[in-house]
């Protein structure tokens, strides 16, 4: 059998993540492989710690990047914060709320569900509810960006919320880091995690996540071991501590960090609440021209996330048959809808490298291009217009 190396084809990618990377980051992971070990490669970490920091909004030292893509970083909060016995609430609106039950019950804990409808964010009320109901209840979870629905929640009130009744928040955040505000030390939340693959356009395989001394606390009064060896912090973290001599855990993917590394300056030079206001324009020039086509986004005002749009699918499209279009004739992936809204919605991203009016404007072309080959008659320009007068402000 003929083998040959492997040349991608070209895509622009406006789906739930990966996002589009930056040629300044593809030539960072092309630089030499060096010991993860190395001084230079220690320095190395240090910078990017430091950077995390800066995104996250936090002074937490324990910040850094696991080396494994974000499910991963969700699992180092649950199997680290959650002994056996533990009740745990969980906040499910969506696909991966149900993610963080899963992870509660396999740690041995209980997990009490609040459920909000999809597109929706929590609900505090329903929060606050629970948490009376369950006062032995320990941490609190939830989804703060859900990419399933597009729900953005409002994690502040969230928090609040469970440190009143004495507990630790569990946070995901990794659609959210670098797309809106995430204030992780103003807010106190307690653990949060994230991806490399979304607002920060860097390839995916690595978890940042930052715990602060509440959770801390909570881990070193552990009465049973950590369930994984790989993603207990009291061993990875004589990898990534800031002593001078490191103790060797785990090979760290050291290509890879070179990318979240120039990833992270690149946000710095732009500025986080620059990133957050291009996310939020894009969004908006982006919403407009689809409203123009009649396509209407799901949810609701003030809980939809400007980098993942929830598009309504007119009735007698079909899904896939466009999605293929997009893809074949305008080399754009979009994303399908997940469980109940599996062929209902389009998820589109406008994420870290992907939120840009190039973005937009392709996307809404490509989207008239494929609803015209089933048949169904929208005007473009119009959309295309409605997007550029918001530019023009």
């Amino acid at each position: 059998m003929a083998m040959a190396s492997f040349h991608p084809p070209i895509r622009t990618l406006m789906g739930p993540g990966p996002s589009d990377v930056h040629p300044r980051v593809l030539a960072a992971l092309a630089r030499p492989t060096i010991g993860h070990l190395d001084p230079a490669f220690v320095g190395l970490m240090d910078d990017i710690k430091a950077l995390l920091r800066q995104a996250f909004r936090t002074e937490n030292e324990v910040t850094f990047p696991i080396s494994a893509p974000g499910s991963v970083g969700m699992e180092a909060c649950f199997v680290n914060l959650v002994e056996p016995g533990d009740t745990v609430i969980v906040c499910r609106n969506g696909v991966f709320g149900g993610r963080m039950k899963e992870n509660v019950e396999r740690t041995g804990g209980i997990a009490v569900m609040v459920d909000d409808p999809w597109t929706r964010a929590v609900d505090p009320q329903r929060l606050e509810d629970a948490l009376k109901a369950n006062p032995q209840a320990k941490l609190v979870a939830f989804v703060m960006a859900e990419t399933s629905t597009g729900a953005l929640s409002d994690a502040k009130t969230l928090v609040d919320l469970a440190h009143r009744h004495n507990c630790l928040a569990i946070v995901d955040a990794v659609t959210a880091l670098g797309g809106v505000p995430l204030e992780v030390d103003a807010w106190g939340i307690d653990a949060i995690y994230s991806g490399t693959q979304k607002c920060l356009s860097c390839p995916p395989g690595l978890a940042p996540v930052s715990f602060n001394e509440r959770a801390l606390d909570k881990i070193r009064a552990r009465s049973t071991p950590v369930q994984s060896w790989f993603l207990d912090l009291n061993l990875v973290l004589g990898y990534w501590s800031g002593a001078a001599r490191r103790s060797y855990h785990h090979t760290a993917p050291i290509n890879a960090l070179y990318g979240l590394h120039e990833a992270l300056l690149m946000l710095h030079e732009e500025g986080l609440e620059a990133a957050w206001a291009r996310h939020a324009l894009h969004h908006q020039a982006l919403r407009a021209g689809l409203e123009a086509m009649g396509l209407p986004l799901l949810g609701a005002d003030g809980e939809r996330l400007p980098q993942l749009n929830m598009v309504g699918i007119p009735d007698g499209v079909d899904d896939a048959a466009a999605r293929q279009v997009l893809l074949a004739d305008f080399g754009l992936e979009i994303g399908a809808g997940l469980g109940d809204l599996a062929g209902k919605a389009w998820r589109i991203g406008l994420m870290g490298q992907s939120a840009s009016r190039r973005h937009v404007v392709l996307c809404l072309t490509a989207l008239g291009g494929a609803l015209a080959a089933q048949g169904r008659t929208v005007d473009v320009g119009k959309a295309l217009a409605a997007a550029q007068a918001v530019y023009r402000g």
